[in-house]
């Protein structure tokens, strides 16, 4: 039989009560549900913008722009062309976004002060936490596959014929290792993705509701906020975007490693380089968390009025 000391026990229970906190469990069905919509709505914004990063100059460039791929894009493979790489995104993105707000939720829980009240620091700092959490857990082998079979769109004879075909060639070629190429910056992208998004959004929250923590914010306010949130993450880390893609991409093994692939892109392309696909990027993130913090602040709500959490 487990003998539990009294502290231990007391730990444990502390554990269980802050994973099984009603909000933690809303976070992560909520975050599910909304990183699902999401997607399905934003998806021809991403292809785009992985299409502008993976076109270098060296080849020479095929895309003149984002109205020259969509319109190449369509014509060549129909307007479903720009849904290419969507499946992985999708069984990606509901565990990805479950993965990130509980875990935020988690954190930020032991991170508020004695009045429940979390500043823009330590919300930075639960969002890098969140960020590194669901990079390693879900991200990093969803946006390989998600690039490798955009990338496989491009080249004259497609091998991918589907999601799980991919994967499984993927995996007998490279092996489990062949759907975590580019980790490195994976992590590094998605913590500070988080980092920023949940910086500005805390900071953003406590600036309007001033000095009454229980204030309600209108749902529209809350989609401002997240996409500005959204706009300050794509600025702040686009570069880091940009290595990701081109270490996920089909042509990786060109790169030793992470510090390799940014040195090679800043000296055959330039440091404009590292901004390829910013405008497509920002009208996917900005819609993409506006989106998510609505529904996930609204259902919370909800939830909390229901479970009587507040």
């Amino acid at each position: 039989m487990l003998d539990l000391s009294s502290a231990d026990a007391t730990i444990s229970l502390d554990i269980l009560k802050s994973i099984n906190h009603p909000c933690v469990c809303v976070c992560v069905c909520v975050g599910g549900l909304a990183g699902g919509i999401e997607i399905c709505i934003t998806f021809p914004t991403e292809y785009v913008k992985t299409q502008l990063q993976l076109d270098e100059k060296a080849n020479p460039p095929k895309y003149r722009g984002i109205g020259d791929c969509v319109k190449q894009t369509v014509q060549h493979h129909g307007v479903k062309g720009l849904y290419r790489g969507l499946s992985s995104l999708l069984y990606g993105s509901i565990p990805k976004s479950a993965v990130r707000f509980g875990m935020f939720e988690y954190l930020s829980n032991h991170a508020k002060d004695k009045s429940g009240h979390l500043n823009s620091t330590r919300g930075l700092l639960c969002g890098l936490g969140a960020g590194v959490m669901e990079a390693v857990l879900v991200v990093c082998p969803m946006e390989t596959v998600k690039v490798k079979f955009i990338h496989d769109q491009t080249s004259a004879n497609p091998r991918y014929r589907g999601f799980f075909h991919g994967v499984r060639e993927i995996i007998r070629e490279q092996g489990i290792r062949g759907t975590y190429q580019g980790l490195t910056a994976t992590v590094l992208k998605q913590g500070s993705n988080q980092a920023i998004r949940f910086f500005v959004m805390t900071s953003l929250k406590n600036w309007y509701k001033g000095d009454d923590p229980n204030k309600s914010i209108n749902p529209l306010v809350t989609g401002t906020f997240g996409a500005i949130a959204g706009a300050a993450s794509v600025f702040g880390n686009t570069p880091l975007d940009v290595i990701k893609t081109r270490m996920q991409g089909l042509e990786a093994h060109k790169y030793k490693n992470t510090w390799d692939c940014a040195l090679k892109i800043m000296k055959y392309e330039g440091l404009a380089a590292f901004y390829k696909g910013t405008v497509p990027r920002l009208g996917r993130v900005c819609l993409d968390v506006a989106i998510v913090f609505i529904i996930y602040e609204e259902v919370v709500k909800v939830l909390n009025v229901v479970w009587k959490t507040d």
